[in-house]
Formats: C-alpha cells, structure tokens, sequence
C-alpha cells in the first residue's frame, strides 16, 4: 500500500493534511451477464474474515487501459476472455481518501482462456448465480461488495440488466 502524504489548501483557503491512497492506479471490475445468470467469483477476504461474492477485477498496471486491465483480470480470475467489454460506470470507493477509480465493465460473450492459480492469497471460485437469486441476496444485506452492489444498480438503471426485483 502506497499513502502519500499532502499539504493542501482547501477550498475555503484552510490548510491541512491528507493521507491518500495511491496504491493503483485504478481498479477494474466486470459484470458478465448471459441472459438469466451472472458470473461471480466467490472469494475469500482476509481484511473482514470473510466469503463474500464479489466480481472479477482488480487493480490496473502502470499504462495499462483500464479496458485493457478489465480483460486480463477476467482472464487470471475465471479464465474467460472477454468478446463484447463495454464501460458500465466509474466510480471511487472512498473519495476522501483514495485517488483512483473503479471502472465497471459489462460482458455478455465470452470464449475460454487460461486462469492463472499461481497467487495463494487469491482463493477464488466461479459462481454462476441466477440473477433473482442475486436480487435476493441484496435484499437480504448478504453482498458488502461495493463494486458488485454499484454494477448491479448502474446495470439496471442503464438498462444492461432487468430491473432489482424487491422482495415481497
């Protein structure tokens, strides 16, 4: 992890510090959709102890486009390789403390390619959800990623994914 410190001047000419996170330059993640289920990776989380669903990504190298970044990390993760990656939304995680953004990509057509299984911290399994079973699962407070929680809102407000069906 990468926290720089910053003297800065704020908008109201106040004079203070900030520690910013600048360990990537910016996160990708993809919402692979085929028409009634996502794919979602299961994963451990070591920081809250914890399986959560999230979805494929990470972070960006040096140069690297973030489209770019988003086909590799749905490769190393699931190994799929990505035919159709289209941006869906970029958003920041904790903008009063971090300076890179999240890019959301969306997919629908994939071919297989290699995943790479070479990181141990990296325990991660595909999950192929029925999208009103991921709908459930928001319902019920069980998904805490916010990459998977702003893709699936901006999927439905775009028009990528049907509407979040409430519980009744």
């Amino acid at each position: 992890m990468t926290l720089a410190k910053h003297s800065v001047r704020l908008p109201d000419g106040t004079e203070s510090e900030y520690e910013v996170d600048e360990s990537a330059p910016f996160a990708v993640a993809t919402l692979l959709y085929d028409g009634e289920h996502v794919f979602l990776t299961r994963q451990y989380r070591y920081p809250i102890d914890q399986w959560i669903y999230d979805l494929p990504g990470g972070a960006g190298d040096p140069g690297e486009e973030p489209a770019e970044a988003a086909r590799r990390e749905l490769e190393e993760e699931l190994g799929l390789v990505a035919q159709d990656l289209r941006p869906l939304h970029t958003f920041y995680t904790n903008p009063g403390r971090s300076a890179w953004p999240v890019h959301l990509f969306t997919c629908t057509s994939t071919t297989v390619g290699t995943a790479h299984v070479d990181d141990p911290a990296e325990q991660i399994r595909l999950v192929r959800m029925p999208l009103a079973r991921l709908d459930a699962l928001l319902a019920a407070h069980q998904i805490v990623d916010s990459s998977l929680l702003i893709a699936r809102a901006m999927a439905a407000v775009t028009g990528f994914l049907p509407p979040i069906r409430p519980r009744r």
